[in-house]
């Protein structure tokens, strides 16, 4: 759709009391409300969700969803419960007891993260609330509690999510299972292949059909939650003396906080390790349009899911400490859950039917990962500030976002390959975390600044409202986290996850920041004023299904007044009247000469 079509949509809403985005208007409910600089757009989405206020820097609202809407209850929860339960409570719990030090002390971080996943999901709730039509999550509550300085956080977040956009650790550790399964130690280069060929097929599923997608990441959710009652019911069994092969299943409970460390670092890297083993508890707030009625729906089942998944890890935890001794499990690495089968069922059949559960558990989460990333990184490609907006747009022809996960297969793919195994490797995956959580701090503060804003042009009421105290708990965490990793490990400078300076990926994460910083400023300031231009914003039509998107343009200095008067604060074409030689008033569209 061109200016033309731009400009009937925006005269007929104007001559009917509606936004561009058809959304009814009264004196009540203006269109657009002013605060100083900051534009607020009326809005609302095909969702059933109500109409609401979004500064106009962020991306349009689209009134119809291009990717249908069949995110139901299940999905919501199964979306959640597959990005958590990946790998991480099937790898990580030996590294978490490693650097905790006693099985006490691991239990009682595992319950924290019962605490930081329910304040981070109710941060993104209210967040949600604010702004229900839009998918995407952190992009669009960045952009919207950042609107000024223009684009400066989301050209910060898309330089990040673009770089960093990868899903390498899970599919290695996939390949690791799948080697444990057949009993075969794989060279480095066999052990990457199966990783790329795992990850590609979960990349070609998720292309080929939206629904369907959505529909396997249910069955491989409820498959993920079957797997972990079972384990749980085995530690049960173990701990009842049953299994004749675990002679005393109390041998870690006694004495449980023997050996806890007291390293800063050592506990910084064990947090880490439990925000990686929760790292999905949002992941429904990425398709947030493709839910009907999404803030009830999302706030009942999305609780739901992270209440389910933390009681199992407990139970889980607590049936690895009852089977395995507290010296083995600590060096089991990515397979702490393969060492839990052998040590209860031996190498029988038995194991390696458990560990094809496993297997499976962590291609839905590559699924689950790849669903929601995608319309992350789409959102961001609506924002405008990604080159060819069109490729991130678009959902055809599969009617999916197929530019996103193409971008997520090249950037795994890379990552799985290019690092040799150890140092480079892990540097790479640390090196995400730092970001991250810088991103999740200012997200979580940028929380407050929104309250105050629509406070101020009386827009705060909202169907949810998350209290203080969780705010603040969330943003105290995302403090601990970007400063304990400073503090040395208890071998030395040199004796973390990595042979070099073990605080090298927090620098490098605050230098890739600054670098966007820099990036900003030439490219909004420093060559718009040696080009004599301005950037403005206009708003397209992408397939004509509903998909649209913002296109950042270069405005001749000369052109600007009149791109202005042509154009409204969100980038919609405005109608203007010419008086013809005759003295008529006709409205005429704009041009786009400028573009």
């Amino acid at each position: 759709m061109g200016i033309l079509d731009n400009f009937k949509q925006w005269t007929a809403s104007r001559s009917s009391g509606a936004t561009p985005d058809g959304v009814s208007t009264s004196d009540s409910e203006p269109s657009i409300i002013h605060d100083g600089d900051l534009a607020y757009t009326l809005a609302q989405g095909g969702n059933g969700s109500k109409p609401s206020y979004q500064e106009a820097v962020g991306a349009p609202v689209e009134t119809q969803s291009p990717l249908g809407y069949h995110v139901g209850w299940a999905t919501v929860i199964f979306l959640n419960v597959n990005q958590m339960i990946g790998t991480g409570i099937f790898s990580t719990p030996g590294s978490i007891l490693g650097d905790t030090g006693s099985v006490g002390l691991a239990l009682i971080y595992w319950f924290i993260g019962l605490l930081m996943a329910l304040a981070g999901f109710s941060v993104y709730l209210e967040f949600a609330s604010y702004f229900p039509n839009r998918s995407g999550s952190e992009a669009v509550y960045l952009e919207q509690a950042y609107p000024r300085p223009k684009f400066l956080f989301p050209i910060a977040y898309a330089v990040q999510s673009v770089i960093l956009s990868f899903s390498a650790s899970n599919a290695i550790v996939l390949s690791r299972y799948i080697w444990r399964i057949a009993e075969v130690t794989p060279t480095q280069w066999q052990s990457k292949g199966v990783a790329v060929a795992a990850y590609t097929l979960a990349v070609i599923c998720v292309i080929a059909h939206n629904k369907y997608s959505l529909w396997a990441v249910n069955f491989f959710g409820v498959l993920k939650i079957l797997t972990l009652i079972f384990i749980s019911i085995t530690g049960f069994v173990v701990l009842g003396g049953h299994v004749s092969s675990i002679p005393d299943p109390n041998m870690n409970f006694r004495n449980a906080f023997e050996g806890t460390t007291n390293n800063g670092n050592d506990l910084a890297l064990a947090l880490i390790n439990i925000v990686f083993s929760y790292t999905g508890y949002a992941n429904a707030f990425n398709v947030v349009n493709e839910v009907r009625n999404p803030i009830k729906t999302i706030r009942f089942y999305g609780f739901i899911s992270v209440f389910v998944v933390a009681v199992l890890y407990m139970l889980c935890n607590i049936a690895y400490f009852a089977s395995v001794p507290k010296e083995e499990f600590e060096v089991s690495e990515q397979i702490a859950a393969a060492v839990f089968f052998t040590a209860v069922f031996g190498r029988s059949g038995a194991v390696t039917a458990l560990n094809v559960l496993v297997l499976l558990s962590a291609f839905g989460n590559l699924l689950s990962v790849l669903i929601g990333q995608s319309r992350l990184i789409r959102e961001i490609g609506r924002q405008g500030v990604l080159p060819f907006t069109s490729f991130w747009v678009t959902t055809r022809p599969f009617g999916t976002p197929i530019g996103p996960y193409i971008l997520k297969w090249v950037m795994t793919f890379i990552m799985i390959v290019a690092p040799p195994a150890g140092d480079a490797f892990q540097f790479v995956v640390s090196l995400r975390t730092y970001p991250e959580a810088m991103f999740h701090l200012a997200l979580a503060i940028g929380l407050y600044l929104v309250r105050m804003r629509r406070k101020r042009v009386g827009k705060d009421k909202t169907e949810f409202r998350t209290w203080h105290v969780v705010v603040i708990f969330f943003i105290l965490l995302q403090i601990y986290i970007l400063a304990m990793p400073w503090w040395p490990p208890a071998g030395g400078p040199y004796a973390g996850d990595v042979s070099f300076w073990y605080a090298t990926y927090c620098v490098v994460g605050i230098g890739v920041m600054i670098l966007c910083g820099l990036y900003y400023v030439v490219w909004m300031y420093v060559l718009p004023k040696y080009g004599g231009y301005k950037i403005r914003t206009e708003v397209t039509d992408v397939d004509n299904n509903g998909a649209n998107t913002h296109r950042l343009v270069r405005v001749p200095l000369e052109q600007v007044p009149e791109w202005d008067s042509v154009h409204d604060e969100a980038g919609y074409v405005r109608h203007r009247t010419v008086v013809d030689s005759d003295g008529a008033d006709n409205k005429k569209e704009a041009s786009r000469d400028y573009v």
